[in-house]
């Protein structure tokens, strides 16, 4: 058992090293596509399925509430946490509209949309990523493997993270530190450095 366990940690660690070499640039420039949205005024909603509607809460909450440091809150909305709306649409609808019907609504041009699918393929967040270029939102993805259908709808103005990874577990556990990173960079930006 110990074994399995030392095994994930080396994966772990192998999977976030070969990340670190390869997207800085492309968090950076989502920081930047972020930090530039919240200061025209605007905001980020977030989406994701299972682990990955976990990460979009974790995000908007970070933003909303705090991350490392006091300072004001920030305009974020996870998509995901209305179990009413969300359940609603489904149910009248289709769960692949649960998130593009919420972003027809409340998404204005100037707003991000942080999409989330380890996959890339998540049906729900695709049709999240057309409702917000439908509105003028621009998009930061997080994907991983080959970055699936979503890959294909980014535009110039937006910017994939794709984890170069296959496993599951792998893609999520970087995600979150591409989440923290992203945190950390926009509190940076607008708040100065500690």
């Amino acid at each position: 058992m110990q074994d399995r366990i030392i095994g994930h940690f080396g994966a772990s660690i192998e999977t976030k090293t070969h990340a670190a070499e390869e997207l800085p640039p492309f968090i950076e420039r989502a920081a930047q596509i972020m930090v530039n949205a919240l200061l025209g005024g605007g905001k980020i909603l977030t989406c994701g399925n299972g682990g990955s509607a976990g990460d979009a809460q974790h995000f908007s909450s970070e933003l909303l509430n705090r991350f490392e440091r006091e300072r004001p809150s920030l305009p974020a909305i996870a998509l995901t946490t209305d179990s009413s709306t969300v359940t609603s649409i489904a149910n009248d609808y289709s769960y692949n509209e649960i998130f593009s019907k919420q972003i027809r609504a409340l998404g204005n041009a100037g707003d991000v949309l942080l999409a989330i699918s380890t996959s890339g393929n998540s049906a729900n967040v695709v049709q999240a990523i057309q409702a917000a270029h439908e509105r003028d939102m621009t998009v930061v993805a997080l994907t991983g493997k080959d970055g699936g259908h979503m890959a294909s709808l980014i535009t110039r103005d937006d910017v994939e993270v794709r984890v170069p990874a296959n496993v599951t577990a792998r893609i999520q556990e970087v995600h979150l530190l591409v989440i923290h990173c992203l945190c950390d960079l926009i509190d940076c930006s607008l708040f100065g450095e500690e």
